[in-house]
């Protein structure tokens, strides 16, 4: 470890936070609307999208993640280990995230081919980029309040991120496109690639990576691979970070069709007047006029502005209680409010937006924690084998991450057409209806019931934490005399 102040100047998070602000325009883009431009804009069957999500995510998920991360721990540079593949990736992710949701003028067997080719490239880099990211919470700082507090920032940007998809885009798109969504997302996705390519660009030029591994440190793949499946808390977590986002991929990809189809227009028009009215009269409406698309945005941004809040109560929960049980016992409660949305009718507007805010507050304490937690899987590797593979351990996130959203998008567009839902039609069969209602309830609530379960065979609790941060102090300290 380099003698550096393992302190983090707020010039530095910040400039770390906004990668993952960047990284999050692309990924809340895929969590809300891949499942929607597949099936209402691409013009794909909900059975045709719902095979390349899940294929071309497991691919992802099951090799780009594992053979990135290898390479990632065994990269030596002037600039680091990870700091330089943010650099090289960024241009590159932006530009294939533009292609990703570019409609091309081809016959339905090229757009099948296209979406296959441009969706498995844009994973890569994504891999590429967001995977060396989040391993470089793990070195530039050694810690643990330290990193609670940048798992702190880094969230408040994805949370800004959200933000804007989930809030403003599909008005946006609807507005940019003159009524043709697929010229409008193009525009959109336009502007998002070049905001941020550069926000990764200050990402890199901002940050510095503090833990060096011991120079005379030598691993195998195998061992790194050996050390991993012999480490019970990276295991909990690759589960529970792919149940995590089972859920989030699964609800936050129904939503657009829950109000498209589900949610009752009239009673939502007359519900969301008052905020439009008071937003209008200082200058912020930017929702539009369709009722549909302002009640989505008004929706999410409810749900969001309460997870930021919840966030910035996370790192107080999280040093006086420890990440495991403060995440366990907040995800369950957060689950609550996903199965209420099952006894809502249509015209139940009030209510649904009040569930939102509740979920949305006590799934934002976990958002930091999730992270943090993984950074403590590699401090405990280490702890435990006195080597440290960080890269190939955070790709346990990134494995549950894309894993997650593979199969959580797949489930949606799978259930839709087990459902029969019918694209773009203003009348949809009971089946399609209740289908829509289940995947933003039941559904989404099982993985994360189980995930908490799964933190009671989680061991490294509050004391453990103290305990592996004192003891890695100690050697670096006497490897530095």
């Amino acid at each position: 470890m380099n003698p550096t102040s393992q302190k983090l100047s707020i010039k530095e998070k910040i400039g770390y936070s906004l990668g993952d602000l960047a990284a999050n325009l692309v990924f809340q883009t895929l969590l809300t609307y891949l499942a929607y431009f597949y099936t209402d804009i691409y013009g794909l069957s909900p059975t045709h999208s719902s095979i390349i999500m899940l294929v071309v995510g497991l691919v992802a998920a099951f090799i780009f993640n594992p053979i990135i991360g290898a390479l990632a721990d065994r990269t030596n540079t002037k600039w680091g280990k990870f700091r330089p593949w943010i650099l090289f990736s960024a241009i590159p992710l932006g530009i294939v995230a533009l292609l990703a949701f570019t409609t091309p003028d081809f016959d339905y067997k090229g757009k099948v081919i296209y979406a296959v080719i441009t969706y498995t490239l844009l994973l890569l880099l994504y891999a590429g980029n967001n995977l060396p990211y989040s391993a470089l919470s793990g070195v530039i700082t050694g810690d643990m309040a330290e990193r609670n507090s940048l798992s702190s920032y880094r969230f408040v940007a994805v949370m800004f991120a959200q933000f804007f998809v989930q809030v403003f885009m599909l008005g946006i798109i609807k507005s940019a496109g003159g009524g043709d969504k697929a010229v409008g997302i193009e525009i959109v996705m336009t502007w998002l690639a070049v905001i941020g390519t550069i926000m990764l660009l200050i990402t890199f030029f901002t940050t510095k990576e503090r833990i060096i591994p011991k120079p005379e440190q030598k691993s195998s793949i195998k061992e790194d691979l050996g050390d991993l499946f012999k480490n019970k808390p990276w295991l909990i977590m690759l589960l529970l970070t792919t149940l995590v986002f089972i859920t989030l991929a699964m609800k936050g990809s129904a939503y657009v069709y829950y109000f498209e189809n589900y949610v009752d227009k009239n009673q939502l028009a007359i519900v969301i007047k008052p905020i439009l009215d008071f937003l209008t009269s200082i200058g912020l409406n930017h929702f539009g006029d369709d009722p549909i698309s302002a009640g989505f945005g008004l929706f999410n941004a409810g749900g969001i502005i309460l997870m930021i809040v919840g966030i910035t109560l996370s790192k107080k929960f999280a040093d006086k209680y420890g990440k495991r049980d403060v995440f366990a016992f907040f995800l369950f409660i957060s689950t609550l409010f996903i199965l209420a949305f099952y006894f809502f009718s249509p015209s139940s507007v009030s209510l649904i937006f009040i569930s939102q805010i509740f979920h949305g507050f006590f799934y934002g304490i976990t958002i930091p924690i999730l992270w943090a937690m993984i950074a403590d899987v590699a401090d405990y590797s280490e702890w435990k084998n006195n080597r440290r593979a960080t890269a190939i351990i955070f790709s346990a996130m990134m494995v549950g991450l894309k894993a997650g959203l593979s199969i959580g998008g797949s489930l949606t567009s799978m259930f839709l057409g087990i459902f029969n839902y019918i694209p773009n039609s203003l009348i949809q069969p009971d089946s399609a209806i209740n289908g829509i209602k289940l995947l933003v309830s039941v559904f989404p609530s099982i993985p994360f019931l189980i995930g908490a379960g799964m933190l009671f065979f989680y061991e490294i609790n509050k004391k453990m934490e103290v305990q592996i941060e004192t003891e890695l102090k100690e050697r670096r300290l006497n490897l530095e005399k």
